[in-house]
Parts: structure tokens; C-alpha cells; sequence
């Protein structure tokens, strides 16, 4: 579903990547670690169309991103692409509800639609009572699960995750992280995750490590259960 293909990256006279290959399966929750700067982050930025490799190409479901430009470009990433940071990144002065509708309302949707679907993903995530609730009256778990339904709200192809639990407490990072696994198998959501937490890496189906911009080494277990789309 994701295929990488010779991939590099420079700024000024640092290499950053240094021709990554890889492939990402639909319905895999995939976990990328290394020491810091290994190139992760900026792996996953490129991923996710948000920076483009100094050489390489970069298809997801079939689209060679690298192709695309401008509008088009912005289009594909709202349509295919969900993302999670690790501060959330929510807007302060909209609602947990109003911060799930945006991407909606980006692609298009009418605003009665996308209210519609924002209310049924933060229910789904049992953030139902909160939607009216702006960040600053949102628990550091409730704001992660608040950003997850913004990144799933127009049901993208991947969900690619920087350091999701990085700024929570053991219990909101553990129910995070069951949370991937949940919608991985309820609704055949992929997952890429940066990640330092060597529990949440130890759970996924394969873990990628990156050692001065180089996959050092792969190492796969089998997807738990064959995902129902």
C-alpha cells in the first residue's frame, strides 16, 4: 500500500537518508525507532507528503506522489493521509468536535455532514461527552484521542504517527496504544508510529530500524488478525 523506493535526503552537507527501500502492507501497524537522529522524523514527514526526498519515488495506493504538486498534492494528503503528533496539535479556540470537523470541511463535505461523522468518531472513541469541550478543559489522554478522530475522520489510507504517547502517563499511553490496535482490527486502519516507547514497538506487527539513515534491520511477527474493511 506504501512503497519507498530509493529514497534520500540532505540539508546542506548532512545526509539525512541514505537510500531507504520499503514497503508498508495495508492493515500493518508498523513501528519506526532508532537513536536520535537515525532520520525518522523526516522519514515520516516524507511518507506523508509533508517533504519531499532529494531522490526516490513515494507511492501510496497506487499514486506516485512525487507526481503531484500544488492543490493536488494537498488534496491527496487530506484525502489518504491522517496524522498524530505528540502535543496533539489541536487548535485552542475551536471544540474537540469543531477540531475533528476541519479536515472534513478541508476535502468538502457540507457542514451538517462533517458534524455528522466528527460526532460519530469522537462516540466511537468514547469522547462523545466531550465534544463540546475546548484543549484546555481536556485530560493529556482525552486531547490525543480528540487529535486520533481528526486523523481518521475522512478515512484515510494510513494514519502515520510521531511520538503519539511521548507526552502522556503510563495509563493514557497504554490505552492509547491499545486504541491503534483496536481500529486496526475494527476498521483495517494502518499505522506507521515513530516512536522511542520500546513497549508500544515490541506490540506491532514490524519494527524498522533506522541507524544513521539506514534500515539496519526489519523485524516482522505476523498481523494478529486479517483486517475487515
Amino acid at each position: 500500500m506504501i512503497h519507498m523506493e530509493g529514497i534520500t535526503k540532505s540539508f546542506g552537507s548532512l545526509q539525512v537518508l541514505k537510500g531507504i527501500d520499503l514497503s508498508i502492507a495495508r492493515g500493518e501497524v508498523v513501528s519506526i525507532v532508532g537513536p536520535s537522529g537515525a532520520g525518522k522524523t523526516t522519514l515520516l514527514q516524507i511518507m506523508g507528503t509533508l517533504d519531499r526526498p532529494d531522490s526516490g519515488s513515494v507511492r501510496i495506493d497506487g499514486t506516485e506522489v512525487g507526481q503531484l504538486g500544488g492543490k493536488a498534492l494537498s488534496a491527496f494528503r487530506n484525502r489518504h493521509i491522517g496524522f498524530v503528533f505528540q502535543f496533539h496539535q489541536l487548535l485552542p479556540e475551536f471544540t474537540a468536535l469543531e477540531n475533528v470537523m476541519i479536515p472534513a470541511l478541508i476535502q468538502g463535505k457540507a457542514a451538517r455532514q462533517s458534524n455528522e461523522e466528527a460526532r460519530q468518531m469522537l462516540e466511537f472513541l468514547g469522547l462523545a461527552d466531550r465534544a463540546g469541550h475546548k484543549p484546555s478543559q481536556l485530560s493529556g489522554g482525552e486531547k490525543q484521542r480528540v487529535a486520533v478522530a481528526r486523523a481518521l475522520i475522512n478515512r484515510p489510507s494510513v494514519v502515520l504517527a510521531d511520538e503519539p504517547s511521548g507526552s502522556l502517563d503510563t495509563r493514557n499511553k497504554e490505552e492509547l496504544h491499545r486504541l491503534f490496535f483496536e481500529l486496526r482490527d475494527r476498521l483495517g486502519q494502518t499505522f506507521v508510529i515513530v516512536t522511542h516507547d520500546e513497549a508500544l514497538a515490541a506490540q506491532t506487527d514490524r519494527t524498522i530500524h533506522l541507524v544513521d539513515g539506514a534500515v539496519a534491520a526489519s523485524i516482522e511477527e505476523p498481523i494478529k488478525q486479517e483486517p475487515s474493511i
